[in-house]
This record gives structure tokens, C-alpha cells and sequence, in this order.
């Protein structure tokens, strides 16, 4: 009762700001013009001398807002690449008081906030006006879903200056394509015009239209609304529809589904969304395709049609139910959106989740493809819809790359930003619900959204709320769940069973007090006990009825996003029954806990030597990374009628989120052949260490690693001549290097030190590269080398632990060469930038040096992926005077790292392209494994 009394108190608040504009399209330019009279109401208690204005369209004005650094963090360049026409900005004519005195503005936080000066203190409780005249020049769409088209359509949203929002102090948000624009609530009239070939829906409510030649003016009004939202298209795509509850205005496509299906789902979604969250209190709501593009279901639904594996109708519903949300919750609870974003996610997600249970309560993951052969076997094809929620967060949480929910939005990686927190958000007040009783957490979310819609929130409105509702200390939900990054991870460390009585161990592995559920199943797999524990903050011996339970398994709900569920479950039927049985299971799946999974995949591996090397592989590794992993790759050469191959056994720690985050312990061994009939084995155990700043985002790294390499190597004897020195084929190195990386896309630099030692020689190197793209598109590369030894008692004409010029021996066997042994022909022309990284080969008394070796290697951009490169360098042998050498020619930079090819020009050879067998002085760069051409676009996500 005094929740219900204290919530009526708050009533709904009316937007004090009142915001009257007139705007004008050209079509042929894209450009606004606007007439803005905006009064502001001063409704704090302080005196105020500004006012900021949210100015989203100069975000896209040039390369240094704060709009284009985020898109650098993210590896995107298409906006430091834009064309001055393609571009956003907005221009200031005049900006003037109520008694038509100037105004001093100016550009702050990220050039798009507005910032004008008042030409009288503004008390609290008193008003402003301010008439504003500029044009607004709309980007192109190619860089973010607003603005506008190739095919003559516009979608404006923060398209004209908005109020910045100030409680106490002002919150200046850069537009950064988050979706979290923090906008204070105005009353806004509109009038614009537009032309006659295009048609036009709104969020706003829209009073008229009136078409006069070659053009349209159209009225909208908004009551208590942050932003006007306008899609001008060539064709009128939009469908009304009118539910009894609410008119909704979309274009969601349905693919096979057919409208008037799509029209039945529509209601059922709506009734759905006024029984579990409230009354939507606009004239309408817009959903838009676009809308749903920007924030999608991710998952196998992202599919091409032909292969998407649920049916229409769920698919529809579940695309829609998600964008309506979204849109009903970002128009009506008014939070700060880049600081509490939380807050609509679990609301938003945690409404999915009982939309399914109620409505689609046997949904799999993998939808029909569940019942299909040959993926019915799969861990993945057994989980319920549902499940994917604490699934895709532990997917990062694995890597220690998971964040807190109340993590800035602009602080957060792509993945958490766009899927891991929001899964998180929703899966936490599923858990919630499941430890208070779900009626407790869906009643609060009902008064949450009913006293709280169209007013400022804070995140301590909707815990007062959800504490009233429970009768359980749910702090641990805000304090530990919410707050922090804390892992949540629980095991049954012992069990012993009674006549009428079970006593039971429980551990808490991280230390996180949060409750933990466990429950009992007979010999059927079926639920016959469910209980809560709570108060765990190590271990705790809990006695509970005999319920003739077979075995007892932590989270057997998957309610609870738990860090590692492998060691969940105990058997009461004596201890061999608790050993996991093995299984195989052909390529990669999701975790099973009551198994030890091996998982096994065909190979094809190619060298010269061996040829096309087939093999299996077999590995532990599932979707969720693992401490402890194995990868062994058995393969058979044809070629030499033997087995080759590679393994690796590797054990992964995550110490903390900042500072040295990570150890590495492994040891791998791999045995090729390096030419006909000769085989070189390596065994080489490895410990490496990283570090990282606090800031996840940031794409600066650190590693240490130390490693004992060994070679053993068999010669055949027709060609023991390829061995420098025959007498002592096998060698071990002592390898220590550290590295600096910061992995920026207009920005690059990493330096290296790398340091060797052996029976036989002593090395120091030193490496730096950098790379820059200018503001006028030109980009510019430089790599410098510096190796040397420190102890050198390989006799000389010994090459083979020298260092190299063009082409490094790699006697460590680090690199994928495909012809390591070949001086001539095809293979020899592959060049890996390691060493000396020069593209020429050179006098056969300069390619080596035993004493010491500097090089500099350049390129630039001429015209896209075409580069010039030169090189320069001094190679020093042990008795000679130093040799200055050096290259340059024409680099086709076609996938970076992956497919290059380099035609050398002139060098210390002369003039090489007029030189006879010019292609054989051709080098290229070519990877034959996926992974390096799948991290350049995904790196961006992490």
C-alpha cells in the first residue's frame, strides 16, 4: 500500500521545453533548411548562463568528431574516407534572444554539442527563447542507417538541434552511432516540407498534409517526445494497423509470411506487450525495417532465407516483438541512455524471454534444423531458444572481455555493446525472477513502466521497486550482478546420501555472493527437488529431504549465466558412476557437462614436400573457450607415404580485467617434411603473458613470451648437402620477446624486442612498424629492422642461423612458407615480411648477415590498393665492411596479410623490370589459412 501511495505521488510529468520549428528539404543538395524557436524552461535550482543543444548531424562534418574516432576503434574508415558531398554538417546562420540580440555559440565535446551563450542568467523557474536559423546538410547512409539513400529516401532522427539534458549538471553526450542520445523532453510543433515524389511516415503525430506543385507540407506534433523521427521513401511500404490497444505503423518484411498473418501476429504481440508492460501512451508507434537493422535478432535468423531454420510466423513475431519493444521503451522511460542502458535492455529482453516461454515454450536454438539429422546429435540443436541468452554473453566472459551492465555504452566492446550485456541484462532479471517468484518481477516491471513512463528515471527508481515487491534480500542482484564483473561459478564438491537425507557440499569457486539454485533428478532426467542456497561465500554444507533423487546438478535451468557448468552435477550412485563418459562429435559444439566431448573435423594441409596432406583433426575446444585445451592434427603425406602433423596441449589463465590479464602455459610439437625425404621435428614448450589497459576498447595490447624451441632433423642422404652443418642436425633455441601493439586502423604502431640464445649463437633484434592514414586519404607504411649477434661461433658460409635480407630461412619453423628449402622457381617467391623484408633478391653476398643488420621498409598508397614500396638497409658480415643496399617497386595490397603481390622496379640490381625473366623476380604473399582473413572482420567486434 505505501508503494502504491508513494508512486501515485509522481504522476506523469509534462515536457516544460517547447520547441517549434520549420523546416524546408532540397532534394537535389540534402539539405534542411530550418527555422527553430526553442523555449527553454529552467527547471532546476540553479542559475544557468548556457545551454547546450545536441548538434547530430556535425558528428559526420570531418575525421576528428568524436563520431569518427569511434568508428576508428571499431576498424571502420568509410567516414575518414568519405567525400566532402557524402558527409554531414550543420551551419549556423544566426542564432538570436527574444529581443533579437545576438548569441555567441560554439562547438564542444566532439564538435557536434552546441553551446550558446546566454546574454542574461536564466533563474530557476523562468524561461528563454531562442531563434535559431541554419541548414542542416544530411549525410549519406552508407555510414550509419541515417540520412540519406542512393534510391532518393531520407530516415531523420536527432536531425535538428536538440535540448542537451541538465539535472544538477549537464550530460554532453558526442553522437557516437550507439543509439544513446541523451535528449530532453520537449513539446514540439512541426512543420515541414518535402517533395511531392516522396512519402512520408513519423513517430509524431501528424495533424496534415497539404501537396502543392512539386511538393508536400506536413504538421507534426509531439507531446513529452525527445526526438521526430521522419522516413521519406519513393514508395509507401508502410502498413497501418489498428489493435485495440494500439496503432502501429510498420514495414517489417515477412518474407512467405503473408500481411494478413502478419497482421494476427501484430495483435497477438501488442496484447502481449499491454499485459506485460503497459498502456504505449503515443498516438501510434512507429516500427521500421531499419529500426529492426540496427538492433536485429542475432543468431542463425540473420540467415539468408533459404536456409533460415524457423517458421514464418515465429520468426515475424519475435522480429517485431523485439524492434517494438525497443521503440516503446526508449519512447516513453526517459533514463540516461548511455550510462544506464542496462535498465531497458533487462526490461526489453527479459519481455522476450517470457514472450517465448509463454507462447513457444519448445523453441530449440537451432529451430527445425533440430530435428533434422546429422544436427539433432549436437549439445547446440538440444538447447532451448531461451538458452541462447546466457550463452552469447559467456561467449565473451570466457574471454575475459565481459563488462559490467553499468558500463558507460561508448566504454563497452562492440560485442557487449550490441549482444553480450543486453543478453545479460534480460538473463539477470530472469534470474531474479526465478530466485522471487517471476509474478514478483513481471508485477514490478508493470508499476515500473506505469508511474514511470514519460518521466526522468533513475536506476534507484526501478530497484526501490523491485525490493518493495520481493520478501527476499535481493542486494546481491544491484551489488554484485549489476555492478561488477564478478563471475558467477558454483560447484558440488561432495554429496553423501542417507536414508532419509542428503548433505550437501556446495562451493562457491569466484567468491560472488549471489544464490545459486540446485535440483534433484531421478533416473529419468526428470525435476523430482528444487531448492535455493544463498549466503555461499566459500563453502556450506546444506542437509536436505531424500527425495530417491539419482543425481543432483547445479543451474539445471540455465536461469543462472554461470561461468563454467562442466562440474555441476554429482551422481548418487557411488563414484565410477560419476566419471564422464567420452564423446565424439564431428566439428565444433556447444558444451555438454555430463560429458568429456572430443570433437573431430577432416583436414587438408599443403606443403612441396608433403603435398596435399589429409588428416583429422581432433581438439576440445567448444563455442565457450575453455581453460585446458588439446588440438592434435594427424595427417597423412601422400607424397612421402608417411604421417605429419601437429598437436598442441595449452592451459589458459585470466588473472583480471586490466594490467596483466592473461598467462599462456603450452607445449606444441609439429614434424613436416622441409624437402624430399628430410623431416625436421619441433617440441617446444612456451609460457607468455599479456597486458592491457583498463579502457577494453582500446586496441592496445602487451606480450611477454619465453619459449625453448628444439629441432631435430633427418636428412636424406642423396641431399645432405642442404645441411650447412651435417654434423649437428638438431639445435635447440632459447627465445624470449617481448611486444607492444596498439592495432589501430588510421593509427598503427607495434616495436618488438626479441631475444635468442643457443649452444652456438647469441641474438638481439629490435623491430617497429607504424602506419598512418592521412586526412587526404594518402597512407603511409614504415617498418624498421634491427638484429644482432652478440655471439657468433657458426663458421662462415654457414647461412642458416644468419639473418636475412629477402627471405629468412626460419630456422625456428614459425612461418608458412610452402616451399621453405626452394632457392628457385615458383615456391622460392613467397616472401613473409620478417627480417630484413626486402622484395629483391639481391647479390647472393649480401641476402645474409653474421654480424649485424638494419633495414627500412616503406610504402604508400597511389591509388586504392595499389602501393609504391621501397626499401633500405646495411647488411654486415662478420671481416667485410658494411654494404648499403636497397629496392623499390609496386605493391598490389589486395587483402592485407593475405593475398599481396609485390613487382619489384630497381634496386642494387639496376633497372629489374627490364631485366630478362622478369616474373620470376615477382614476390607474393599468400595465407592459406581462414583464420587470418576472418580476424580482419571480426576484430572489430572484440
Amino acid at each position: 500500500m505505501a508503494l502504491v501511495i508513494f508512486l501515485l505521488g509522481i504522476g506523469v510529468s509534462h515536457a516544460q521545453h517547447v520547441n517549434n520549428l520549420t523546416a524546408d528539404l532540397d532534394e537535389e543538395t540534402h539539405v534542411l533548411r530550418i527555422q527553430q524557436e526553442f523555449e527553454y524552461k529552467n527547471t532546476s535550482d540553479d542559475t544557468l548562463r548556457n545551454l547546450y543543444f545536441n548538434d547530430w548531424a556535425h558528428a559526420y562534418s570531418n575525421k576528428k568528431t568524436g563520431l569518427a574516432k569511434r568508428f576508428a576503434e571499431d576498424f571502420r574508415k568509410s567516414l575518414h574516407l568519405a567525400k566532402d558531398e557524402e558527409r554531414g554538417s550543420t551551419e549556423i546562420t544566426s542564432a538570436v534572444d527574444d529581443e533579437y540580440r545576438g548569441l555567441f555559440w560554439e562547438r564542444v565535446t566532439g564538435q557536434d554539442v552546441l553551446k550558446i551563450r546566454l546574454n542574461e542568467p536564466l533563474e530557476p523557474g523562468n524561461s528563454a527563447k531562442i531563434f535559431i536559423t541554419y541548414t542542416v546538410k544530411l549525410p549519406s547512409k552508407k555510414f550509419t542507417p541515417y540520412g540519406y539513400d542512393s534510391k532518393s529516401g531520407y530516415y531523420l532522427k536527432d536531425w535538428y538541434l536538440t535540448p542537451a539534458v541538465y539535472d544538477g549538471k549537464w550530460h554532453l553526450y558526442s553522437n557516437k552511432n550507439l543509439e544513446d542520445l541523451y535528449t530532453d523532453v520537449t513539446n514540439t510543433n512541426l512543420k515541414i516540407t518535402y517533395p511531392d515524389s516522396l512519402h512520408m511516415v513519423s513517430n509524431f503525430r501528424v495533424l496534415g498534409q497539404t501537396r502543392f506543385p512539386n511538393g508536400h507540407e506536413a504538421q507534426l506534433k509531439g507531446i513529452n517526445r525527445k526526438s521526430c523521427e521522419i522516413i521519406l521513401t519513393p514508395t509507401n511500404d508502410f502498413t497501418t494497423h489498428v489493435t485495440h490497444n494500439m496503432t502501429v505503423i510498420t514495414d517489417l518484411k515477412g518474407g512467405k509470411y503473408d500481411e494478413i498473418s502478419q497482421g494476427v501476429s501484430i495483435h497477438k504481440v501488442t496484447d502481449f506487450v499491454l499485459e506485460n508492460l503497459g498502456k504505449f501512451p503515443h498516438s501510434h508507434l512507429l516500427v521500421s525495417e531499419i529500426d529492426y537493422n540496427k538492433n536485429p535478432m542475432y543468431g542463425l535468423n540473420q540467415l539468408p532465407s533459404f536456409i533460415r531454420p524457423y517458421d514464418d510466423q515465429f520468426q515475424y513475431e519475435m522480429k517485431f516483438l523485439k524492434t517494438a519493444l525497443v521503440k516503446i521503451i526508449n519512447e516513453t522511460i526517459f533514463l540516461d541512455p548511455r550510462k544506464d542502458q542496462w535498465i531497458l535492455d533487462a526490461i526489453a529482453n527479459y519481455l522476450m524471454i517470457a514472450y517465448v516461454e509463454e507462447h513457444y515454450p519448445d523453441q530449440k536454438l537451432l529451430g527445425k534444423l533440430s530435428k533434422i539429422w546429422g544436427f539433432r546429435s549436437y549439445q547446440l540443436a538440444k538447447m532451448d531458444f531461451n538458452e541462447q541468452y546466457p550463452f552469447l554473453y559467456m561467449f565473451r566472459a570466457r574471454k575475459n572481455q565481459d563488462q559490467p551492465l553499468t558500463t558507460p555504452n561508448d566504454s563497452l566492446i562492440k560485442w557487449n555493446q550490441k549482444i553480450g550485456n543486453k543478453y545479460k541484462a534480460g538473463q539477470g532479471l530472469s534470474y531474479l525472477a526465478s530466485y522471487i517468484g517471476k509474478e514478483k518481477v513481471d508485477e514490478s516491471i508493470k508499476t515500473f513502466y506505469k508511474y514511470y513512463k514519460l518521466n526522468k528515471v533513475k536506476p534507484l527508481d526501478f530497484e526501490s521497486i523491485l525490493k518493495r515487491a520481493s520478501n527476499r534480500n535481493i542486494d546481491w542482484f544491484f551489488n554484485d550482478y549489476v555492478s561488477t564483473d564478478r563471475l558467477i561459478d558454483f560447484k558440488i564438491k561432495k554429496a553423501k546420501k542417507t536414508e532419509d537425507s542428503l548433505q550437501v557440499t556446495l562451493k562457491n569457486k569466484e567468491g560472488t555472493n549471489v544464490p545459486i539454485s540446485l535440483f534433484g533428478l531421478n533416473d529419468k532426467d526428470s525435476v523430482v527437488s528444487k531448492y535455493w542456497f544463498s549466503n555461499i561465500t566459500r563453502e556450506k554444507t546444506f542437509t536436505i529431504p531424500n527425495k530417491n533423487e539419482e543425481r543432483l546438478v547445479l543451474n539445471y535451468d540455465q536461469k543462472i549465466p554461470e561461468f563454467n557448468q562442466r562440474d555441476n552435477w554429482k551422481s548418487l550412485k557411488g563414484f565410477f558412476s560419476s566419471n564422464k563418459k567420452i564423446k565424439f562429435t564431428f566439428f565444433k559444439d556447444a558444451e555438454n557437462p555430463y560429458y568429456n566431448q572430443i570433437f573431430y573435423v577432416p583436414i587438408l594441409n599443403f606443403n612441396i614436400y608433403d603435398g596435399w596432406s589429409p588428416g583429422l583433426r581432433l581438439y576440445n575446444k567448444t563455442f565457450l573457450e575453455r581453460p585446458f585445451v588439446y588440438d592434435f592434427h594427424p595427417s597423412y603425406s601422400f607424397r612421402e607415404n608417411t604421417l605429419v602433423g601437429f598437436g598442441s596441449l595449452g592451459y589458459r589463465k585470466y588473472l583480471s580485467k586490466s594490467g596483466l590479464f592473461v598467462s599462456n602455459y603450452r607445449i606444441s610439437a609439429s614434424t613436416f617434411h622441409f624437402q624430399t625425404n628430410s623431416r625436421y621435428t619441433s617440441i617446444t614448450p612456451s609460457m607468455s603473458f599479456g597486458w592491457r589497459p583498463a579502457d577494453l576498447i582500446s586496441n592496445k595490447r602487451q606480450f611477454l613470451t619465453f619459449r625453448y624451441v628444439n629441432i631435430f632433423r633427418d636428412f636424406d642422404e642423396s641431399l645432405i648437402d642442404l645441411s650447412n652443418d651435417p654434423d649437428t642436425p638438431d639445435y635447440s633455441v632459447f627465445n624470449a620477446r617481448f611486444s607492444h601493439v596498439n592495432n589501430g586502423i588510421i593509427d598503427f604502431n607495434s616495436w618488438s624486442t626479441d631475444f635468442q640464445h643457443s649452444s652456438d649463437f647469441t641474438k638481439l633484434v629490435f623491430e617497429f612498424e607504424y602506419r598512418k592514414l592521412y586526412e587526404n586519404n594518402t597512407q603511409f607504411n614504415v617498418r624498421f629492422f634491427a638484429g644482432k649477434f652478440l655471439r657468433n661461433k657458426i663458421a662462415p658460409g654457414n647461412t642458416f642461423f644468419d639473418f636475412a635480407l629477402d627471405r629468412p630461412t626460419d630456422y625456428l619453423f614459425d612461418y608458412n612458407y610452402l616451399g621453405r628449402s626452394e632457392d628457385s622457381g615458383l615456391y622460392s617467391q613467397q616472401i613473409i615480411i620478417a627480417e630484413g623484408g626486402f622484395k629483391s633478391f639481391l647479390d647472393e653476398r649480401y641476402r645474409f648477415a653474421n654480424d649485424w643488420l638494419a633495414t627500412m621498409n616503406t610504402s604508400v598508397n597511389l591509388w586504392r590498393w595499389i602501393e609504391a614500396y621501397g626499401d633500405i638497409g646495411f647488411v654486415k658480415n662478420r671481416g667485410l665492411r658494411e654494404k648499403f643496399v636497397y629496392d623499390s617497386g609496386i605493391r598490389l595490397n589486395l587483402v592485407t596479410d593475405f593475398f599481396e603481390l609485390y613487382f619489384p622496379v630497381y634496386s642494387n640490381n639496376g633497372w629489374e623490370i627490364a631485366q630478362p625473366n622478369y616474373e620470376e623476380r615477382i614476390r607474393f604473399i599468400i595465407t592459406i589459412s581462414p583464420r587470418t582473413l576472418t580476424g580482419l572482420f571480426t576484430r572489430k567486434w572484440f
